[in-house]
């Protein structure tokens, strides 16, 4: 349980990259009010939060709704795990989402959505949509925490991106880049060696 745990803590963070984030919230924060900041972060965690949490528990019926097989959603999402890793360690202009514009307070569009919650996460938590409570509670906490490591890292965002440096922000962005494109191919091909099985 453990081991579930740590995996589905890592996959999380590296789908929803706290850190190659940084850059575009302290981008979309800039025209908002210092003491206004950090109850934006705040908010716009939680409705990504809410959002992943509603994907974990009803990924199944949604899949269901849709007439969609898990081992499609298995494919198309190491596929697009896989195009998000290439942009995280070959960076174009505009970070992994593309510019963002208006200078109005940020609400959901481009924060919770696609900057954490886009969809690389959202296919992954229906990955973990699960008939076993067991394995729900696991996957649930190791949510929660991500949560947590948002607040903790894009509350500080600024400091850390001055302390850091560009240079080091964009290194660490593709180190990640590189260790998600390792587990989008072991996710696509996970989910084509499912699909053979049923030949």
């Amino acid at each position: 349980m453990t081991q579930d745990f740590f995996q589905a803590f890592i996959l999380l963070i590296l789908v929803t990259d706290p850190f190659g984030n940084i850059p575009i919230f302290v981008s979309a924060l800039s025209t908002v009010s210092p003491e206004r900041r950090w109850r934006v972060v705040v908010r716009e965690c939680a409705i990504a939060f809410i959002l992943l949490l509603l994907f974990m528990f009803f990924g199944k019926h949604f899949l269901k709704a849709l007439q969609l097989s898990e081992v499609a959603l298995r494919i198309g999402g190491g596929v697009i795990l896989f195009l998000i890793a290439l942009r995280m360690v070959f960076p174009q202009e505009g970070g992994v989402f593309g510019a963002t514009e208006g200078n109005s307070e940020p609400f959901i569009v481009p924060l919770a959505i696609p900057a954490l919650a886009g969809p690389s996460s959202l296919a992954t938590v229906l990955l973990f949509s699960s008939n076993s409570s067991s394995d729900l509670i696991v996957h649930v906490g190791a949510l929660v925490a991500v949560a947590l490591v948002w607040l903790v890292v894009l509350l500080g965002a600024e400091r850390m991106q001055r302390a850091l440096g560009e240079r080091t922000m964009t290194a660490v962005e593709r180190l990640m880049g590189l260790i998600l494109t390792a587990m989008a191919v072991e996710m696509l091909l996970a989910g084509i060696r499912e699909y053979l099985k049923t030949l």
